[in-house]
């Protein structure tokens, strides 16, 4: 059996069980899963009955589009997954399309950068910290994990802005930069500012040294939280906050999930952040509509056994991963939906123009 008529068996045999994750009704959810063909003619029963508030809207369609790919590629890719996907209405509303145990607590891993990069621009935005500061960056603190550009430098000690740090954390997801913003907000002083705003799932696990953690645990619904009040302006100054998306929506930020199938100016749309370590495969971000609203948002974080060679898997990070394949055709689903349903968001976030450049 091809890839293909797996993809086609799971949508069909799931069409149904969607109607309800989305809140769709009856006589919508089968008028769509019959193609749009209403054969049902008016009874006595049905007098008074608003049909026109049951045929679904493009909005609706999007919704049960991006569930359909998700139940599909969820289940080609094998493993645990844990996710939140809403999109938004025309009014700005979002509403779930998908809700895959949104509550279980999961390791984060690199997700929680983001959440990092939160409670530093929090003391920024009290005047505690400055972009500009520099920290300094000994050998002693420089983490040898063949990621990030810190391990590359060859020579220490020298010393980059806060503002350099926050982009390597959140672009090339760095982990020394993990342990720079340590310096300037140890671990109890982090997990203290997210819970004052309402993260109490988003914790970092703090270690012996006190400017030291790792990234700990958040659940899709909280990360999605997360994502959803920092474009509305309810976490940060707005300053600070479109200073983290534009990091989030750099082209140096992760491309091998939800971004793989996009071109570059569609890259550019979506503010994303993944994070891997052991089984673990996650991304969370926003995808924006050309005028740069927020259209959709999305917590992904899937573990396990997944199809395949489960050894091989372990050992890979990268686009082959059948998590990352997955993501890719979530992503273009995605991306697709937003190009056909304009939102009346109040905050808009326009990307900036790609600019290749050749050096000189």
């Amino acid at each position: 059996m091809t890839g293909i008529d797996r993809l086609g068996d799971v949508m069909g045999s799931e069409q149904f069980k969607r109607r309800a994750a989305l809140g769709l009704g009856g006589a919508a959810a089968a008028t769509v899963a019959l193609g749009g063909v209403a054969s049902a003619q008016p009874t006595a029963a049905s007098e008074g009955v608003d049909w026109e508030s049951l045929i679904p809207t493009s909005a609706d369609l999007s919704r049960l589009k991006i569930n359909w790919t998700y139940q599909a590629q969820k289940a080609l890719a094998g493993g645990t997954w844990s996710s939140h996907i809403a999109f938004s209405d025309p009014d700005g509303t979002l509403k779930p399309a998908v809700e895959d145990n949104a509550d279980r607590v999961v390791e984060a891993y690199s997700v929680n950068k983001i959440a990092v990069a939160v409670a530093v621009l929090d003391k920024v935005d009290r005047g505690l910290l400055a972009l500009d500061q520099r920290v300094d960056v000994t050998e002693a603190i420089v983490i040898q994990d063949t990621d990030g550009i810190f391990g590359l430098d060859g020579a220490y000690p020298s010393s980059v802005t806060l503002g350099h740090v926050l982009a390597t954390l959140l672009t090339v997801s760095d982990n020394t930069a993990v342990r720079l913003c340590g310096l300037v907000v140890p671990a109890l002083e982090l997990n203290e500012i997210l819970r004052s705003k309402g993260f109490t799932a988003t914790q970092v696990v703090p270690v012996a040294n006190p400017n030291r953690f790792f990234l700990g645990t958040t659940t899709p619904r909280e990360t999605f939280t997360l994502l959803q009040k920092l474009v509305r302006g309810e976490l940060l100054s707005a300053a600070s906050t479109a200073h983290l998306l534009t990091v989030l929506r750099s082209l140096t930020s992760f491309n091998d999930g939800i971004r793989a199938r996009l071109t570059s100016p569609e890259r550019l749309n979506v503010a994303t952040k993944a994070g891997w370590f052991d089984d673990g495969r996650n991304e969370a971000g926003v995808v924006f509509d050309a005028q740069g609203k927020p259209m959709i948002t999305y917590a992904l974080f899937a573990s396990g056994a997944f199809r395949g060679d489960t050894a091989s898997h372990l050992e890979d990070y990268g686009a082959t991963h059948p998590a990352a394949r997955a993501r890719a055709g979530i992503g273009r689903a995605m991306y697709d939906s937003v190009l056909r349903v304009t939102a009346n968001t109040p905050r808009v976030f326009r990307a900036r123009g790609h600019q290749p450049y050749n050096g000189g």
